[in-house]
């Protein structure tokens, strides 16, 4: 007998939404709902009326690039960054209460350089497909989720300075959910970039030129869904979130019914080379062994799946075709949410110090719900899905690879301005849990 974590009617029925109706219809938070997992984090991140990056985010930007020379080291650095963001929380918080979230990228603290080294990894590629090719084509440039136009404006001003005949024909675009964001990239754009505001989820206009995709900072925001294995049969069973009357939140499990789960799940299983095993399932001998035991449990612990990168892949794939792709995220998180695998970060700040929470199930809006990316399977995923073996794709563009955040600056990074006194250098010592998927 299971007793639900709330006073309201637990037999009131429960709408299935998702997380688009709930944009569309939705200006509080709605009860007596279920929705998948994926749906509860994209409508507690996303909702234009109550999400978190609509009310409570703010991108950390110092007013201009370090000079990085004039630092001692990187704890002296670190100690002005901490200063300035201290400011700036001081500027955006209540005297007490639950303040706006502010939080940092590497393409904000390492500016300029940062930017551009990405732009002159985009330029030597862009090179080097125009030699195989045998054509002068423009460069071709689609970010997604621009945040604060800083990349934009750090990698346009790259090709401009570096590459000026490149630059005349060069197109830059950046696809941007977020209108408020949208409106602060348009009123730093450059000349010729253009800015939309609309979901890549969205996107239906097919860009048959080579182009290059730019996703910097996005896919651990993506919502994932939830799922857990059945110990008898291993069958996998996604969650369903229950919003009561009173907005307790529960999870609920059933089987598998949910195209895009069914289809990441048969994506996975199918990946050429070593297949993937979840972390999750243990082998049929010790789910025998277990069930055994007293007590013993009838579903595994959860997993999180990386879906909504795996419909991302599907996206590049159908109106990107000949899309190169440049994508940076954290591999690696401190303070997850326990006992599962691959769990976000979920937290907010309270009185200046940071809370870490031990469960997605939150009060939607104010809290940051992050994931570490998984680069090694999100490669072999995004290769099954975009560079099938045997297709054009593979043969003209080559499979994805991953690199460090370290092997990518060497490549890439103008490192003489960006060192310290000490001979420290941010750009090869800074996030480094933070990795690269190229394509």
């Amino acid at each position: 007998m299971r007793l639900p974590p709330t006073t309201a009617d637990a037999s009131a029925p429960a709408r299935r939404v998702t997380a688009a109706y709930c944009a569309a219809h939705c200006t509080s938070a709605p009860r007596n709902v279920s929705m998948l997992a994926r749906d509860f984090i994209g409508d507690a991140l996303y909702n234009p009326a109550y999400g978190y990056f609509s009310r409570q985010a703010t991108i950390f930007s110092p007013a201009a690039g370090y000079d990085f020379g004039a630092f001692r080291d990187s704890a002296a650095l670190l100690a002005e960054v901490g200063r300035q963001y201290g400011e700036m929380e001081r500027a955006l918080d209540d005297v007490r209460g639950i303040p706006r979230q502010l939080w940092h990228t590497p393409t904000e603290l390492l500016r300029p350089w940062y930017g551009r080294s990405v732009a002159r990894h985009i330029v030597r590629q862009h090179r080097a497909d125009c030699a195989a090719r045998g054509r002068d084509d423009p460069l071709v440039v689609y970010e997604l989720g621009g945040g604060n136009g800083t990349l934009m404006a750090d990698v346009v001003g790259y090709v401009r300075d570096a590459e000026p005949a490149l630059h005349a024909r060069m197109q830059y675009n950046v696809v941007e959910i977020s209108a408020k964001l949208a409106r602060a990239q348009r009123a730093r754009a450059p000349p010729g970039v253009r800015v939309i505001n609309r979901s890549v989820f969205d996107w239906r206009e097919r860009v048959d030129a080579p182009c290059f995709v730019v996703a910097m900072e996005v896919v651990d925001n993506l919502p994932h869904d939830v799922v857990r294995y059945d110990y008898a049969t291993a069958a996998p069973l996604q969650a369903a979130v229950r919003v009561y009357g009173d907005g307790e939140l529960e999870e609920l499990y059933e089987p598998v019914s949910d195209p895009l789960i069914r289809d990441y799940l048969h994506v996975r299983a199918t990946l050429p080379s070593a297949a993937y095993r979840s972390p999750a399932l243990p082998s049929q001998a010790l789910r025998r062994l277990r069930m055994r035991l007293p007590l013993a449990p009838n579903m595994t612990r959860r997993e999180f799946l990386p879906t909504q990168a795996f419909a991302l892949c599907r996206v590049l794939r159908d109106f990107f075709p000949r899309h190169r792709l440049v994508l940076s995220d954290f591999h690696a998180l401190p303070d997850t949410v326990p006992d599962a695998v691959d769990a976000p970060v979920v937290q907010t700040r309270f009185d200046g110090a940071m809370v870490p929470c031990a469960t997605y199930l939150v009060q939607p809006g104010w809290f940051d719900i992050f994931f570490p990316t998984n680069f090694e399977l999100l490669s072999r995923v995004y290769d099954a899905v975009c560079r099938p073996a045997s297709s054009d794709a593979l043969r003209l563009l080559g499979p994805s690879h991953v690199c460090t955040q370290r092997e990518f600056a060497r490549a890439n990074a103008e490192l003489e301005h960006t060192r310290t006194r000490s001979g420290e250098n941010p750009m090869l010592d800074f996030y480094e849990n933070n990795k690269f998927l190229l394509s």
